[in-house]
């Protein structure tokens, strides 16, 4: 942690804040000075503010820090992989709840990367170990990784077209009745640099969401991505009142239904991550434009959590 505090001095009346910072303290970058800014780090008389804030001398600063852990890009990490499908140009992988798929300013554990440089080596030989997509640490399902460099331009153009079919399965608070469209900007939250909300300046985000099951108190839904937004299927779902699941990041309830099992109490009480699984991929391939289509098992956590609300709605007083 890097804790600091000073006055501004009159002479530095009329400058901004990130230029005055870095003019004090030598030992800090202006580029890591200007992200403890953005990120709330940096308090100008108790507020936040913008790097760009013009001083007028004598106000108070302090200055609470920290420095992002080294992103390890380049270690292989020997760890267990399910692999759905391979040729010389994609990797698809059936990622488990649980593992970063790539290095961040939070991470710390060995990821995702790691283990495909372990695996196959001659993904150093690519930006990003051939990632191009990405799930959340507790989503589990499938994911696509470029073996070779034709495939990884060809896929993040195919991405960024909408052109590959993603298909999730989640079980949400609530009972939904009909299919929604959801077509709300997302971006990064000003009050919590973790989360995303919905945003006039955001990115556009469309997720389509289509019941499958109705439970008692409880749906099992489709999610169709239409765009790639981070945590987009979690906010668009509490945004319409069915948040998913075990996510308390997104307003989960953990509602109970009227006089459920108790292995279902305790399983809706203690889900231990968001109910999502990315379940079905497909794309052309490539480089020979033949389609491909891939689907993952439902994980048994989640497979148990949806056979117990099914038991539940069985129940002749249900």
């Amino acid at each position: 942690m890097y804790c600091k505090s000073l006055v501004i001095d009159s002479n530095d009346a009329g400058e901004r804040l990130d230029r005055a910072l870095a003019s004090r303290f030598a030992d800090v970058s202006r580029a890591q000075l200007t992200k403890w800014i953005n990120d709330g780090s940096v308090l100008v008389d108790g507020s936040e503010v913008k790097p760009n804030r013009k001083l007028r001398g004598g106000e108070q600063i302090e200055i609470k820090g920290s420095f992002s852990p080294r992103q390890d890009w380049d270690s292989a990490e020997d760890m267990p992989l399910s692999i759905i499908y391979e040729d010389e140009d994609v990797l698809v992988i059936d990622k488990p709840v649980g593992l970063v798929v790539h290095p961040g300013a939070a991470t710390v554990a060995p990821t995702l990367a790691n283990g495909l440089l372990a695996l196959r080596p001659r993904l150093r030989d690519l930006p990003r170990a051939g990632i191009v997509h990405r799930l959340d640490k507790d989503t589990s399902g499938l994911l696509i990784v470029a073996m070779s460099e034709l495939a990884r331009v060809r896929l993040i153009a195919a991405l960024a077209k909408h052109e590959v079919a993603r298909t999730y399965l989640a079980v949400v608070e609530g009972l939904l009745d009909e299919q929604l469209e959801v077509d709300l900007p997302l971006g990064r939250s000003s009050r919590d640099r973790t989360r995303q909300t919905v945003r006039d300046d955001g990115k556009d985000a469309l997720t389509v969401f289509k019941p499958i099951a109705r439970f008692r108190a409880h749906s099992l839904v489709q999610a169709e991505l239409k765009t790639g937004r981070t945590h987009q299927i979690r906010v668009h779902a509490a945004r319409t009142g069915h948040p998913l699941v075990g996510d308390v990041k997104y307003g989960a309830k953990r509602i109970l239904p009227h006089q459920a099992s108790t292995a279902l109490r305790d399983q809706l009480k203690t889900f231990p991550r968001q109910a999502l699984h990315a379940h079905q991929l497909a794309f052309a391939h490539p480089r020979t434009d033949q389609k491909k289509a891939f689907e993952s098992p439902v994980p048994i956590e989640l497979a148990n959590l949806i056979h117990l609300l099914q038991q539940d709605k069985a129940q002749p007083d249900a």
